[in-house]
């Protein structure tokens, strides 16, 4: 006898980082108070959970407050708050006498895992997600899908889903003129900066030369740290921009990244959507924390004091070319100003140029056919055809109908609950479904 399928969860994530983290909370809270119940499932191809594990820098913090973590600001009263992490660690007095609202990074991301310790039997580590099919009944309706990945030993995986959740994070963005470069182990991207910078090819060589590409928090950190970690080590700072701009995190400002501003921001018709977000831009991008901005400024201004120059920003230029060669990375540079191009070379290089989403994710290329053009609901999922059941919610790729928020940490935790409530209103549906049919059935016999 042929083995039947094993019956689907009724959602599956494909990731778990801190959006899908936030997504399991929600789905288990629910199921404590709500019914039906969801099964659930999460793939990740991390081996453990870690967030940003290579941009854990020993001296940066984060950039929204604690208060903003995964769940507070849906439930205050819920066991996964920070704050009741502190308490179990046995931190929280010591925490309140630092008079800060920003933990450091390293900290946020144990608060993670401690979180994340307690879904462990919910999500299967060393698993990537390949391809995402659809499951075709008999009547040519798609009721569920199939997720195939790759197990850590490298055989295939296969679950199959009523719904699913995508949050995958982004994709590395590589400038053109680096692009032929990516096998080379002396230009990396900042999500490998502390693997990379620690090999002993870069760590052990004196008066190492590295260009930090980039004018975002990122860049800055990446450079900061070089400072610190390599005594003798030269480091320049290349950006586009005049000079490196502080983020805008001022109160009216940081209103953007309320629950009720996305609403405000999808009701909008998407040229004006375009608009808003163009506004607001400087909250996110290409901006820097003022205090990092402050302790870069007194590096650069001693050394002025002392007449050396070892961390040196350099904007208004454009990075034309860059070729690897066995002496160093040869890169030819722009200067806005019309000046003749100048070649440099270094001993390294890290791109601190942020990440590309795209709605359009490769995963999701087997129900293209399935989905009206990648359009979003207001609860993150996808419009899909009627004779495509599936709810696909999507987290961090719908910065376009939903704002500058979409890809931050700031609305984890009421994006999770309303993804979680449409995951319950979606069994709901398919039970009432399923006993009409029942139904039917009994009385055709």
């Amino acid at each position: 006898m042929k083995p039947q399928p094993a019956v689907p969860f009724d959602v599956l994530g494909v990731g778990f980082g801190p959006s899908n983290l936030a997504t399991a909370i929600a789905i288990a809270e629910n199921n404590k108070r709500l019914r039906p119940a969801c099964s659930y499932c999460f793939i990740e191809k991390q081996e453990q959970f870690i967030w940003h594990r290579d941009m854990l820098l020993p001296d940066s913090d984060m950039q929204i407050s604690f208060i903003k973590d995964l769940v507070t600001l849906r439930d205050p009263t819920s066991p996964f708050t920070f704050v009741n992490y502190l308490h179990e660690k046995g931190r929280l007095e010591a925490f309140i006498n630092r008079k800060s609202f920003f933990p450091s990074r390293i900290e946020f991301n144990d608060y993670l895992r401690w979180v994340a310790v307690r879904f462990e039997d919910g999500c299967h580590y060393g698993v990537e997600a390949l391809s995402i099919e659809p499951e075709t009944s008999t009547d040519g309706v798609v009721r569920s899908l199939v997720v195939r990945a790759r197990a850590e030993g490298g055989g295939e995986v296969v679950r199959r889903t009523h719904d699913l959740v995508l949050a995958v994070g982004g994709a590395p963005h590589v400038p053109p003129a680096f692009a032929t470069l990516g096998a080379d182990a002396r230009v990396f991207h900042s999500s490998r900066y502390l693997r990379a910078i620690t090999e002993p090819e870069l760590a052990s060589r004196a008066g190492l030369h590295v260009a930090v590409v980039g004018a975002g928090q990122s860049a800055a950190e990446i450079a900061l740290d070089l400072h610190g970690r390599f005594a003798d080590a030269k480091i320049d700072m290349l950006f586009r921009g005049v000079a490196l701009k502080p983020a805008d995190d001022t109160p009216f400002v940081n209103e953007i990244f309320n629950p009720e501003f996305t609403d405000f921001v999808f009701a909008q018709p998407e040229e004006r959507r375009r608009e808003i977000i163009g506004q607001f831009r400087e909250t996110n991008y290409a901006v820097i924390d003022a205090d990092l901005l402050g302790r870069i400024y007194e590096i650069v201004y001693q050394q002025r004091v002392r007449g050396d120059a070892r961390l040196r920003l350099q904007g208004r230029i454009k990075i034309a070319n860059a070729v690897a060669s066995r002496d160093g990375v040869h890169m030819t540079i722009l200067d806005a100003a019309g000046d003749e191009p100048v070649s440099r070379q270094y001993d390294a290089v890290v791109l601190a140029t942020g990440y590309e989403r795209d709605i359009r994710h490769p995963l999701l290329a087997p129900l293209a056919g399935y989905l009206e053009d990648f359009e979003v609901e207001r609860d993150y999922r996808l419009r899909t055809r009627p004779d495509f059941r599936p709810r696909i919610h999507v987290q961090g790729l719908s910065e376009d109908t939903h704002g500058l928020s979409d890809t931050l940490l700031s609305v984890l935790a009421i994006r999770s609950q309303e993804i979680a409530l449409s995951l319950v209103e979606a069994k709901r549906r398919r039970l009432s479904e399923a006993a009409s049919e029942q139904e039917s059935m009994a009385q055709a016999g």
